[in-house]
């Protein structure tokens, strides 16, 4: 292989190091590292497994799964299927999901060259006459450090002419990222694109869940009524046996009236349970995306059976939070904008390009003789602006405690949900037990009471 000529060594040089420092110069700024959160090393309800681990958000990027189907409801399961596909709260966070994804396309496309291609053609003419005539046609080209194209005639006779000007010029700018600047930026758009993908998981669970809650809470009302309708039975017969009574003198007539009474409420009750209930139908059809009108549910028990807490809720269950992987993010979105606040500290160092041809007829445009050129080189740095960059850089410090501060909370409120269901679920057994003992208790009175 032939040594390159010392004088393509000196030349090359030059480009060499610009496109260094325009792809790979230093990053101002500090680099994230995610703050510590305040963390529990148990949880009171439930003694930690082999296995315990700490959150990581980025367990949040797990799919789910269908969780639902621990229920074992068919109905629920076909109900579920549908929100992912259907339910607009979800379209609406999926599309902001690819909003944010060409945001970082759109930030990336800063580390490249900008180039322009600007052809024209410029017909003008002079109808002649006596006296001094002419005509200038310019081209004028945008871009940075545009090229230009211009051809001038001068008539001082009377015989007319007809002119056809052809221009062709092209423009290249590039902005160097030299201080990290742009890519600061591509940084906080990638994480704020994560944070934007947290919100979309959170929807979907938030959305999945009302759904099930309705679901339940329909079910609820649809036993409720069933007991109602049975209560009826009973104070119709129950009052029966008091008219009876009455009849035969052993009961007072304000015995019959209170029977009377108790019968009516009862049956009120149990007509006022279909208000809640076709709310919570209707709950289910706009989750589902559907109209209330396209979704008839028909009446069901609401099941006993409840589902037994996974044990792997100590090791699993913060991690893939999405709300957590959602502040955890945020942070550092925050901290890359930093980066960015210091990078306007240093001068902007930009390249341009241009080059030109204009002739008459085309067939001669694209000559030598036609040619015009350019190459530029430029900084910016602002000497004073009262201070306005160092405040830029406070805020942007204060966004990103505000972020730590928040995430913490995020992680303490995520503490809290968790107990707060644990518990909920153990007392809620204890007390699904003594009512189903005063359930039997109460049929037994039923049958003494009637017989």
């Amino acid at each position: 292989m032939k040594p390159v000529p010392r004088r393509l060594r000196r030349a090359r040089a030059p480009s060499a190091f610009l496109l260094a420092v325009g792809l790979g110069g230093c990053m101002v700024g500090p680099d994230y590292r995610r703050p510590p959160a305040i963390t529990s090393a148990r949880l009171k309800e439930i003694t930690p497994p082999p296995g315990w681990a700490f959150a990581d958000p980025h367990y949040a990027e797990l799919p789910k799964g269908a969780w639902w189907t621990l229920y074992d409801d068919p109905v629920l399961n076909r109900l579920e299927a549908q929100v992912n596909v259907s339910n607009q709260t979800i379209k609406a966070d999926e599309a902001a999901f690819r909003q944010a994804r060409a945001l970082v396309d759109e930030a990336r496309s800063s580390l490249f060259p900008t180039a322009t291609l600007t052809p024209s053609v410029t017909r003008q003419g002079d109808g002649g006459g006596s006296g001094f005539g002419g005509s200038t046609v310019s081209t004028g080209l945008g871009g940075l450090g545009g090229g230009l194209g211009t051809t001038s005639l001068l008539n001082t006779g009377s015989g007319g002419y007809n002119q056809t000007t052809y221009s062709l010029a092209g423009n290249a700018s590039w902005e160097l990222d030299v201080w990290g600047a742009i890519r600061r930026q591509v940084e906080s758009q990638v994480a704020a694109a994560q944070v934007s993908q947290a919100t979309l998981d959170a929807a979907r669970l938030s959305e999945q869940a009302t759904l099930a809650t309705d679901y339940f809470e329909m079910r609820y009302q649809d036993s409720l009524q069933t007991l109602l309708n049975q209560f009826v039975v009973f104070y119709e017969q129950s009052e029966q046996i008091t008219r009876n009574s009455t009849a035969a003198g052993v009961s007072a007539p304000s015995d019959l009236l209170q029977a009377e009474t108790q019968t009516a409420t009862t049956r009120a009750e149990a007509v006022q349970v279909g208000i809640l209930r076709a709310q919570y139908e209707h709950a289910i059809a706009v989750l589902t995306g559907h109209p209330p009108a396209d979704l008839s549910l028909p009446p069901a028990p609401l099941t006993d059976r409840i589902p037994a807490v996974p044990v792997t809720v100590p090791s699993l269950l913060l991690q893939r939070r999405p709300d957590i992987a959602e502040a955890e993010r945020a942070m550092e979105e925050e901290d890359a904008l930093i980066g960015v606040a210091i990078a306007a500290f240093y001068p902007t160092i930009s390249l341009s390009a241009a080059a030109s041809y204009a002739g008459n007829p085309l067939g001669s445009l694209i000559q030598v003789a036609n040619r015009s050129w350019s190459l530029a080189a430029s900084a910016a740095e602002t000497l004073f602006n009262g201070g306005e960059r160092t405040a830029a850089v406070r805020a942007a410090r204060a966004t990103f405690d505000e972020s730590v501060a928040t995430y913490r909370q995020t992680v303490l409120s995520a503490f809290q949900s968790v107990e707060d269901e644990l518990v909920a679920l153990r007392i809620l057994e204890q007390q699904a037990r003594a009512q189903q003992q005063a359930v039997e208790l109460a049929n037994q009175t039923v049958t003494v009471a009637l017989n």
